[in-house]
């Protein structure tokens, strides 16, 4: 058995409706793994250029109408996540990359101390993951372009959150470096997409609309063998 949480990296970006919908797993995780497990929310910028990713990829499907429609589809079997009827139609991002820059930005008050990162009032998720799954929700339940410094402002003052820091944050550099960091890590696991949960550090990729059973099969068998052992199954 181990001693020491497990630590489990989750690759998203936050305008990616898979992991938009995948949260509610991300939740369970920490409800049934507890201290056991550390899950580390990582940032691909899959979404990074949504005039070429959107309106190139999509022409012939629509544009970005065609792509709201598609993710409306994909989302509307799950009332937890819920999805504006005009989704990527109106108040479409240009990019995710402002977004995560500032996820980054209260990760690293968090590890300096000027932000409490505790998890008891947001259902197991440390402020940092709080904000980020309010970032998900102000885009992909109420239509806000959270691409914009603006739109971000307002959610982290609705938190709470040392607005004053955050910008300290970003303009000294170390938010892009962690952000930097998250990237370079993508491209050296090769991974496909969002959402993706790397364990086993990164011997084990699970990536995709990948079903709750799956992943928990996965971490409790990672928990439970003695690292120090061949594998048997």
């Amino acid at each position: 058995m181990t001693t020491e949480p497990m630590e489990i990296d989750y690759y998203t970006d936050v305008l990616c409706v898979w992991a938009y919908i995948a949260q509610i797993k991300v939740d369970q995780i920490v409800q049934d793994f507890g201290s056991g497990v550390r899950v580390r929310y990582r940032y691909l910028p899959l979404f990074g250029n949504n005039a070429v990713r959107i309106g190139e990829g999509w022409k012939e499907q629509g544009g970005f109408a065609g792509y709201g429609a598609h993710v409306c589809k994909v989302a509307q079997p799950c009332e937890y996540a819920p999805v504006h009827a005009e989704i990527w139609s109106r108040n479409a991002p240009a990019s995710s990359f402002a977004a995560h820059l500032h996820i980054k930005a209260i990760e690293g008050l968090e590890r300096s101390g000027w932000i409490d990162p505790s998890v008891d009032e947001f259902e197991g998720r440390t402020t940092s993951q709080e904000f980020a799954w309010r970032v998900r929700q102000a885009f992909f339940r109420d239509l806000r372009d959270v691409g914009g410094q603006g739109v971000l402002e307002d959610i982290i003052r609705d938190q709470g959150l040392p607005l004053g820091r955050i910008r300290d944050e970003i303009s000294s550099g170390r938010a892009y470096a962690e952000l930097a960091s998250d990237i370079e890590d993508r491209e050296r696991l090769r991974l496909e997409g969002s959402p993706t949960f790397v364990l086993n550090s990164g011997r084990q990729k699970l990536y995709g609309n990948v079903g709750y059973d799956v992943i928990a099969t996965n971490i409790r068998a990672l928990l439970e063998r003695d690292p120090e052992l061949p594998v048997w199954r």
